[in-house]
């Protein structure tokens, strides 16, 4: 607690920068200038203990050296508290801020309590004394429970629990509502991954029902270990209502949802193409594919094949085509040579006079008794692309497929589901798809047809999941018409009724369900919700599964009967539901109203729908966001929230996106409880990576974390997730950074240890928090301080801008607080000093420490909570925990922006004055005077002399000099403005003449920034020009410098007479 680190004031200094600085500009400029002087004082201190060295003991040095880097081991903390009992706060205060210690027993506590609870329930306890002032709902994006939970969801329940204590606190109705979320594909591809690694079985080896099982079962593992994750977080979430996508309710809403939007003709089946996965045997939507960029030729691995095998993409091949009945050739080009057995045309431009003389005739294929015939689209071919001939595979290519559509070509499928071709490739049926690249090459030069490969930068579609290559397949599915529901959804933001953070986000908002095309959500999985479609098999008909009046809808089996009699009376039929399961996405799309019990008109949906806010990543904008807002407006005809606030993605302190085959996927608990290298590395063996990956993710590991992860706990971790969220998409998370601030977590508990004890075991706080009127310039000061604080902090957050509001509540802490006030009152606060003034600042003291507790709770609200369970309460506090304690609002009766200015010279004074200490080198016993120019100043100066004196460490006595009174000799000064200057008593202590060199330098610098500033001002037509709050900025720092330039000629002055003994 310092007051060296403290704040130096936006006082006019006399060597201001040419363009005026805004006041928080100088604010900061004048907070690095102060920890530069503590730096310097402190090498200045280092360098004074060397020098006396020698007159120190021997072993006290060496025993105190000892003791720095041999620090005892901490002893293992053991709760025992009971749970869900509060935690005694009788036993006296530990000595320093322990994580462990200080995190125990919270949580369980709130919990039972029903803080979490939206205060409108029967058993809730979350009041803060005042009728609800609104609502505030959010559900909570729900976790994948694939595993633990990473980094990155800390970064979520920390943005979002901050909202939602915040809004608590302010007296508004919270709701938090937790949840996790099945994950189709990767939970049941982790499953699989496990069975074939213990048992070497496959999901047909266990078969639908016992593989299920299998999954329920880690499900309910992980839903655990996801849930204990979420508390050690904090988030104060209402575990009441917890939500699981598979669970009844959601189950419920689901399969409603698809009835509905069944009948109503949004849902259709469709023989399409879809991006088949073959590693996985599912198809994907377009947002599970990335799309890899590759600048030329490039050797890849692919999943399913042997790990020494690579295959080459980035490359255009050239081939020929016979012209049946002549001799010509026709060159086309492709990517993927292997897809040339699906072809069925070969296409040209109407007008390429090349080809003409082909039109209407046929190519034959090389390898299989097909003939393909040449056709002319001008939307298809390029006459100046490659060789304006492009062969067309239907069946496997998106652009081709509609080629087909426009002329009626044949769809030849070529893959089986499990990447192998089928017997329409011929002589390649069975065959691995990128074995028959290979093979395929050869096979055309021992024809004559290969033509060339040259290099092609381009894009190959790989699966999120797997990292298998994508493929083209036609299948039949279940589709959402999407444009019809887009449209709503765009209005919404038109008209203000949603609300997307931040723009960048909007904008792409609107770019994508402009372009929106129809959703796949069929998954041909086990592992979901099975879609309750089913086919009606009539006896004695053909049964055509493509056509969509044999299919029904049913919200159960029992329905399904009922629709099927129906629409086919009196006939005998058998129903076969559909073996898929839904895209995941589907079912969360429901998440906003399916967690409050929708279609049920429930007292939960009644009251908490439409929510207040979804708070997620940028990346999922489409995949999740867009869909609840589209689903939401059409099933329930609201717009599920009114805003939407995308946060940053973390990445790693060197910006490489989390990856655990990079070994850098952090667990949120490895930060909070620390953790070795060793266990690092254990946690990676114990996945799923091969080998390799392993290998090259503990090297990872090694480098970037080679002494483990140290112990910061969760205020810390949450704390920095919020400061790093900007307006950028990405953060880079250091462990650094979040060390640092447990270390500000320990500043905290020095400073209500210190506050504690000089308000004393007596101490009663006033039953207000209103001022008395008689409070010193420094109360006045840090009540005003305390105001901008929380104005700051609720400005912020209603903006969803975190990082100003973490970084108000900090400085007012660091700053303003610990750094300036503490330090400024403690020779009000002795023992022995008058007993009105010491009773007024231990108030003041109080009201501070227990509205900043309150300002950063919903940041760190373990710290908060155990600091403030040991203040003694006012009469008019009713609140059992500070989670639910009335949140700091700005006050009139605070606000002196006089006392603000007056103080702020004060504090200039002492920055000075450290200042020329450090600069001086005289760390002890030192004596300022302070000139002043004005009889206000000197007033305010001699008022304050011994608050200052405390700011400077080993200041023996600070004199203030009347205006015109004449300062000792031998003394260095630094000027603060034209109203007033500081000098430094240094006779006997340096050397004159290096003084004299360093000060005419010194008005050499300010002659030439005064000279070029003048210069500036007579400038034609500067005073029409220039603004005319820059005008007198620039008139401010003129008479600035020559008050500089007089105060350091007469510090010459003095050093010379000095010098002469005069």
């Amino acid at each position: 607690m310092s007051a060296d680190s403290g704040p130096k004031p936006a006082a006019s200094g006399a060597t201001a920068p040419e363009t005026p600085l805004t006041k928080n500009q100088l604010k900061n400029e004048a907070k690095r200038k102060a920890k530069m002087e503590k730096y310097l004082a402190k090498q200045a201190a280092l360098a004074a203990a060397a020098d006396n060295a020698s007159e120190t003991p021997a072993g006290k040095v060496k025993k105190a050296k000892e003791k720095k880097t041999q620090p005892e081991s901490k002893p293992v903390f053991v709760n025992k508290t009971p749970v869900g009992e509060k935690k005694d706060m009788s036993q006296k205060m530990a000595d320093s801020y322990d994580p462990a210690a200080v995190e125990a027993a919270w949580y369980a506590w709130w919990e039972k309590e029903g803080f979490f609870k939206p205060n409108d329930d029967d058993d809730s306890s979350s009041s803060s004394g005042s009728e609800s002032k609104g609502k505030f709902i959010i559900t909570t994006p729900p976790p994948n429970i694939t595993g633990k939970l990473h980094i990155g969801h800390s970064m979520y329940i920390s943005i979002q629990d901050a909202l939602v204590r915040w809004n608590r606190m302010r007296g508004i109705t919270t709701l938090f509502v937790p949840g996790s979320d099945h994950a189709s594909i990767s939970t049941q591809t982790v499953v699989e991954n496990l069975l074939w690694k213990n048992e070497k079985k496959t999901r047909h080896d266990v078969g639908r029902e016992a593989l299920v099982n299998i999954i329920w079962d880690w499900t309910h593992k992980y839903r655990h270990t996801i849930t204990d994750q979420v508390k050690r977080m904090g988030g104060s979430y209402d575990w009441s209502r917890e939500r699981f996508t598979l669970d009844e309710v959601v189950s419920r809403a689901t399969y409603e949802s698809f009835v509905r939007l069944f009948d109503d003709g949004i849902i259709y089946r469709s023989n399409r193409l879809v991006n088949w996965c073959h590693h996985l045997n599912t198809s994907l939507s377009n947002l599970e594919v990335e799309q890899i960029e590759l600048p030329g030729k490039t050797m890849m691995s692919i999943p399913g094949y042997r790990p020494e095998e690579k295959f080459e993409f980035g490359v255009l091949v050239h081939f020929a085509y016979d012209i049946e009945g002549s001799s010509d050739r026709i060159v086309v080009a492709t990517t993927r040579i292997e897809t040339m057995l699906g072809d069925t045309a070969v296409v040209v431009h109407p007008d390429d006079a090349r080809y003409k003389k082909f039109h209407g005739k046929f190519v034959k294929h090389p390898f299989i008794d097909r003939r393909i015939p040449i056709i002319t689209d001008a939307l298809a071919a390029d006459m100046t692309f490659g060789t304006g001939a492009v062969k067309i595979t239907p069946a496997h290519d998106m652009n081709d497929y509609e080629v087909g559509k426009r002329h009626n070509l044949e769809f030849i499928n070529l893959l089986n589901d499990d990447g192998t071709y089928n017997k329409n490739a011929g002589p390649y049926n069975g065959m691995l798809r990128f074995h028959v690249r290979k093979q395929i090459i050869e096979d055309l030069k021992s024809k004559g047809l290969y033509v060339d490969t040259v290099d092609n930068p381009m894009s190959v579609p790989i699966c999120t999941k797997s990292k298998d290559v994508i493929e083209f397949i036609m299948k039949p599915q279940w589709w959402v018409k999407c444009k019809p529901l887009a449209a709503p959804a765009m209005q919404v933001v038109r008209d203000g009724r949603l609300e997307i953070m931040p723009a960048s986000s909007e904008s792409e908002w609107f770019r994508w369900l402009g372009n929106i095309q129809d959703w796949c959500i069929s998954r041909q999985l086990w592992w979901g919700h099975r879609i309750p479609a089913y086919f009606v098999r009539v006896a004695g008909r053909e049964n055509d599964s493509d056509n969509m009046d044999h299919w029904v809808a049913g919200r159960d089996e029992a329905e399904a009967w009922k629709r099927a009699e129906a629409k086919f009376p009196g006939l005998s039929f058998e129903l076969e539901q559909d073996p898929d399961v839904f895209d995941t996405w589907f079912s969360s799309g429901l998440w906003p109203f399916a967690v409050m019990g929708w279609p049920e008109n429930t007292e939960d949906y009644r009251k908490y729908y439409p929510t207040s806010l979804l708070e997620t990543g940028w990346d999922i904008i489409f995949y999740w966001v867009a869909r609840m807002v589209m689903l939401g407006i059409y099933l329930t005809g609201e717009v599920p929230f009114s805003r939407v606030f995308c946060h940053s993605l973390v990445r790693d302190a060197q910006g490489r996106k989390m990856s655990k085959s990079l070994g850098n996927v952090i667990d949120p608990v490895d930060v909070i409880q620390g953790v070795s290298l060793q266990e690092l590395h254990s946690k990676l063996a114990s996945g799923n990576l091969d080998p390799q990956e392993f290998e090259k993710a503990k090297k990872s590991q090694s480098m970037d974390f080679p002494e483990g992860i140290p112990e910061c706990g969760t205020d810390a971790l949450r704390f920095a997730l919020c400061n790093c969220i900007s307006g950028g998409r990405d953060v880079n998370l250091s462990i650094q950074r979040v060390d640092g601030y447990r270390k500000f977590c320990n500043k905290l508990w020095n400073a209500t240890r210190f506050v504690l004890i000089k308000l004393g075991d007596d101490f009663v706080p006033s039953s207000t928090a209103a001022p008395t009127g008689c409070e010193s310039l420094a109360e006045r000061w840090i009540l005003h301080r305390l105001n901008a604080a929380a104005r700051d902090v609720s400005t912020a957050l209603t903006s969803m801008n975190f990082m100003v509001a973490s970084n108000a509540v900090y400085s007012f802490w660091l700053y303003d607080l610990c750094d300036v006030y503490i330090e400024y009152i403690k020779p009000i606060t002795a023992p022995d000093t008058d007993a009105t003034a010491r009773a007024s600042a231990q108030q003041t003291l109080y009201t501070c420490l227990d509205q900043a507790l309150k300002l950063l709770h919903p940041f760190m609200p373990f710290v908060t909570e155990e600091l403030w369970q040991r203040l003694p309460r006012r009469a008019s506090e009713t609140a059992p925990s500070i989670s639910v304690s009335a949140y700091p609002e700005p006050r009139s009766d605070y606000e002196s922006s006089q006392a603000e200015a007056e103080f702020e010279f004060v504090a200039s004074v002492a920055a000075a004055g450290r200042s020329l200490a450090a600069g001086y080198n005289v760390l002890t016993k030192s004596t300022f005077y302070v000139t002043s120019a004005k009889d206000t100043s000197y007033a305010l100066i001699l008022a304050q002399t011994d608050g200052i004196a405390t700011m400077i460490p080993g200041c023996q006595s600070v004199v203030a000099l009347k205006p015109g009174e004449s300062v000792p000799a031998g003394c260095a000064v630094s000027s603060i403005s034209d109203e007033a200057a500081v000098h430094l008593l240094v006779r006997g202590q340096v050397d004159i003449d290096k003084e004299v060199g360093n000060i005419e330098k010194k008005i050499s610098k300010a002659a030439k920034l005064k000279a070029d500033l003048e210069k500036k001002t007579h400038a034609p037509k500067y005073s029409e020009v220039v603004p005319e709050s820059v005008r007198e900025s620039n008139a401010a720092k003129l008479s600035n410098y020559d008050a500089e330039i007089e105060a350091l000629q007469k510090a010459i002055t003095t050093f010379l007479i000095l010098k002469d003994g005069n």
